[in-house]
């Protein structure tokens, strides 16, 4: 009989942790679930696994001894590579600033300790499936297809319920750029420089403009969207949870 877990590539998991029981915690826990797991015990380490094993998700604690979690953090998302790779900060820091500003920074969850392994595993997994969906996009997928919108990326056409919709170039590349990254948060400043790029001057608060222009083009209802979501006090994502 053919295990078919077998056929299924295992993601691996650089976990970075300086206390080594919640280390080892974390390690059996996602491998018994069958992930590959790497650890890490300083921000340097964590750098260099980053070039060396190359990780298919991390889970980074923010206080660390050399070089700090939100700095290592900083360094992985400097690397275009790196740009789609869910990162989960693991912190005792609980406070709605701490998360913020992780989110800030480009982690895509943040679970404050003491946690559940369960809840841990669950965070985990919902990151991975958005990896494996990431690698089906990577695969030049010439369509999408999500609760009635429809995108053609090479023909460039867009349809919410089967109607056709005209769209802006900016509005295009928004959604597009939201379609191919469903479920994670992206703040004003991010979506400025993955969707507007550094050489064109335009401000965080043009970004709210534009996404209520796309909103009203293509949600049921504006105030209350269905596929790109305000995150309060963070930013946007598009909603893959339904």
């Amino acid at each position: 009989m053919i295990d078919k877990k077998a056929t299924v590539p295992r993601l691996k998991v650089l976990v970075v942790e300086d206390e080594k029981d919640i280390a080892d915690l974390i390690a059996h826990g996602l491998e018994r679930e069958g992930y590959g797991v790497i650890t890490a015990q300083t921000g340097e380490d964590a750098l260099e696994l980053m070039k060396k094993r190359k990780p298919h998700l991390v889970i980074l604690d923010l206080m660390l001894p050399g070089i700090q979690g939100q700095e290592v953090l900083k360094q992985i998302r400097k690397n275009a590579e790196h740009a789609q790779l869910p990162i989960l900060i693991i912190s005792a820091k609980a406070s709605e600033v701490d998360r913020v500003l992780g989110l800030e920074l480009g982690a895509d969850d943040y679970i404050t300790k003491p946690f559940s392994m369960r809840e841990l595993v669950a965070r985990v997994a919902a990151a991975a499936r958005r990896v494996r969906s990431h690698g089906k996009a990577e695969e030049k997928k010439p369509t999408f297809l999500h609760r009635g919108l429809f995108i053609d990326f090479e023909k460039y056409e867009f349809k919410v319920g089967g109607k056709k919709i005209e769209l802006s170039p900016i509005e295009m590349k928004l959604l597009i750029f939201f379609a191919r990254n469903p479920g994670r948060v992206y703040t004003r400043d991010q979506l400025l420089d993955q969707v507007w790029g550094n050489d064109i001057f335009v401000t965080p608060r043009s970004v709210d403009v534009h996404i209520s222009r796309l909103r009203k083009l293509i949600e049921k209802n504006a105030e209350e969207p269905e596929y790109i979501v305000t995150v309060r006090g963070v930013g946007y994502k598009f909603d893959d949870s339904r």
